[in-house]
């Protein structure tokens, strides 16, 4: 009825399925493998939907009105009132940047894939689709008539905004931002696209790429110039598959090949050699992270083996020497950077939200190259934890920074938006898209690659069915996969992840501690097939492969061991040394001052600490938590001046769920396991409070 087969992925194998649905006849390479798209996939999760429902209630309401109150609408207005009229100009009057465009832009893509689970969601009373109907329409009113669309210079063309230079693209490796918010349009443009079938937007975004693709390029009458912060290259790529039309893909390659050709050298925007030269993860880290996406993207779609090579090594060089346990990159706040290999600190980490969303990116892409679980495995752990840091579960608040430590000082807290809106609306936009990242499908075989409870249509093998999902994952590891509709011979792929197996993240940069193996198991129809004893059994690429004629109502039941573990870090990490981590499932976990003491810093682990499950925590309303606790000792200076030590219960919480309950105390992901840790000093108030705008 079913076995386990072992013929090896291929890296480079395209797929009959589309990422998207193609506009024109002539054939698309695509990925390897192909997303089953967010379109297809209806969340029912009980971890998952209640941040959809904030999204909907909360997040896309808050950040439209942020867009009008903020003057983003006004700004394509007024556009349009020197485009019909010249003699009238609108300068900037406040301090509002050159990429306040893609606010509007990306509240849409986010309320495109939120309406996809929730066609009859409303804002202000109006159906959501009539009101982004409207905001696209005063979008189109600020293009000019070649297609040019950057409010910046066009509602004042004498007097543009201060980062735009006195002429198109003059400053566009600098601070201009033209081609960033060409990506963004083009990422929002495709997805209202596909969500609701409408071109509206969609053709707007066609007539900028096409004054880009007509005014820069290779040719002696184009100017050769690139992105001063990347994101047209995942966008040329989106619209590429989306329209069938290879010249947008062109662009972005020729984007990504000029840079550290043109005159902007420096590592800070990752032109400090040709792409495919790069090895390391540097420079600012939003910006890295969607040209590595950008890369990943040429490479799957080309099959190009110098960028293959290239986004194979920079991936390698992150989750072996720049990768926080929470999934986080980006250490360093200034620069919004990278740091050094090894250098992560905690109370000083930056981990801007942003940096995080697009880590996830850059995964999903490998993934969809490669086809192996370990890019899901950090792609899990950034969005369970880095990334969903940066959005309080109401919905309403936003972390810019994500720290792993924090004092009693520092008056650390999410914000309820920022100037720089790039962080609040870019997780608008992420957030409602996760059900296009749970399955993927290459040829005969069907991925599951997260866990969340849904039901989701797809093709596969030439044949239609239905999947049903039901778990409680992340607070267990019990997953419930039922054919609901259809049938037909394939191969369920099934990821592994790595904390089950073993494996905190694929490298040697973190480590568990605690000695125990937890087990795992794969039933089709009650009948055992897989466990972690298995002998005759091995995993193909991470995944557990079976094969079967499925049927309606048959059933795969997977249960994944869930306990607490205990993580070090490799001892080049020098801010984690003497420290150890706790986590469970995917979820990181860290101990706040409402269940401990306000300093949590003076607590010291047992020499052999034992983890045990404890009470559910209200953290808001209506959200509770799972909590772990463990004996420890607190650490205190007494009247004579000597250490004194008291016992201790320490209760930690995920560390998502951190700065909900107030700011009158402190945080830590990394606890002390040593006396000298517990005593150490931490990074300045002032420096951690930094909140805000960062250079972008």
């Amino acid at each position: 009825m079913y076995h386990i087969i072992s013929n090896p992925f291929n890296i480079i194998r395209c797929s009959i399925a589309a990422l998207v649905l193609c506009l024109s006849a002539p054939a698309v390479a695509q990925y390897p493998i192909s997303p089953v798209a967010f379109t297809q996939v209806k969340l029912s999760d009980s971890f998952w939907s209640p941040r959809l429902n904030a999204s909907r209630d909360v997040t896309i309401p808050l950040a439209f009105s942020k867009c009008e109150e903020t003057g983003r609408y006004t700004n394509f207005s007024n556009a349009a009132k020197h485009l019909a009229d010249p003699t009238q100009e609108f300068p900037d009057t406040a301090w509002t940047f050159s990429f306040d465009d893609t606010d509007p832009y990306k509240t849409i893509e986010g309320a495109s894939y939120l309406l996809q689970t929730y066609p009859n969601a409303t804002y202000k009373g109006r159906r959501l689709d009539k009101y982004v109907d409207s905001v696209i329409a005063v979008i189109a009113s600020g293009q000019e008539p070649d297609g040019y669309l950057y409010t910046a210079r066009t509602k004042s063309p004498s007097k543009p905004h201060s980062w735009a230079g006195p002429k198109r693209w003059v400053k566009v490796e600098e601070l201009s931002h033209e081609f960033y918010n060409l990506g963004h349009l083009l990422e929002a443009a495709c997805a209202h696209y596909q969500a609701t079938g409408k071109r509206t937007l969609l053709d707007i975004g066609i007539k900028y790429a096409d004054c880009v693709c007509r005014e820069i390029g290779p040719r002696q009458d184009q100017l050769q110039l690139v992105p001063g912060h990347q994101i047209a290259e995942m966008g040329l790529c989106k619209l590429y598959l989306v329209t069938g039309n290879k010249k947008y893909l062109d662009q972005a390659k020729f984007f990504l090949d000029m840079r550290g050709k043109t005159h902007r050298k420096d590592a800070y925007s990752q032109a400090h050699k040709p792409v495919i030269e790069q090895d390391e993860a540097v420079g600012h880290a939003v910006r890295a992270e969607y040209m590595y996406s950008g890369m990943a993207d040429v490479a799957a779609l080309t099959g190009d083996s110098a960028y293959i090579k290239a986004i194979d090594k920079i991936w390698q060089n992150i989750v072996e020497k720049k990768y926080y346990i929470t999934g986080g990159v980006g250490a360093r706040h200034s620069g919004e950077a990278f740091g050094s290999n090894y250098e992560l600190p905690n109370a000083s980490a930056y981990c801007e939200t942003c940096a995080q969303i697009g880590n996830v990116y850059t995964n999903y892409r490998l993934f969809l190259l490669h086809g192996e679980s370990k890019y899901y495995d950090v792609l899990e752990r950034t969005l369970y934890n880095a990334l969903i840091s940066g959005i309080s579960i109401e919905g309403d608040g936003f972390f810019y920074p994500n720290p792993l430590s924090c004092r009693e000082e520092a008056k650390y807290a999410r914000q309820p938006w920022f100037g720089c809106a790039c962080c609040p609306s870019n997780i608008c936009r992420f957030i409602p898209s996760v059900p296009g990242y749970v399955y993927a499908t290459r040829g005969n075989d069907l991925y599951v690659n997260l866990f969340m409870g849904n039901t989701a249509d797809m093709r596969i093998a030439g044949k239609n069915i239905t999947l049903k999902q039901e778990t409680a994952y992340p607070a267990n590891g019990d997953v419930k996969i039922s054919i609901a509709k259809g049938g037909g011979e394939f191969n369920l792929c099934v990821r592994i992840p790595g904390w089950v197996r073993g494996e905190v993240v694929p490298s040697d940069l973190y480590q568990f501690v605690d000695g125990k193996k937890l087990d795992y198991c794969i039933k089709v129809n009650g009948n055992e097939i897989l466990n972690s004893d298995s002998k005759s059994v091995t995993l193909h690429n991470g995944y557990a492969v079976i094969n079967r004629k499925w049927k309606k109502g048959d059933v795969v039941e997977i249960h994944f061991d869930m306990e607490p573990r205990l993580v070090k870090a490799n001892d080049k990490v020098i801010d984690d040394r003497e420290r150890l981590a706790v986590e469970r499932g995917p979820l990181v976990y860290c101990a706040e001052w409402p269940d401990n003491a306000e300093d949590v810093s003076t607590y010291l682990l047992n020499q052999h600490p034992v983890l045990s499950m404890g009470k559910e925590i209200e953290i808001v309303k209506g959200h509770n938590v799972q909590s772990i606790t463990t004996e420890a000792q607190t650490l205190s200076i007494g009247s004579d001046g000597k250490l004194k030590t008291a016992d201790a219960r320490l209760t930690l919480i995920p560390y998502y769920a951190w700065d909900h309950r107030g700011q009158q105390g402190g945080m830590d992901v990394w606890l002390p396991a040593a006396v000298g840790a517990a005593s150490a000093t931490h990074v300045s108030a002032e420096k951690q409070a930094d909140n805000g705008f960062f250079g972008k």
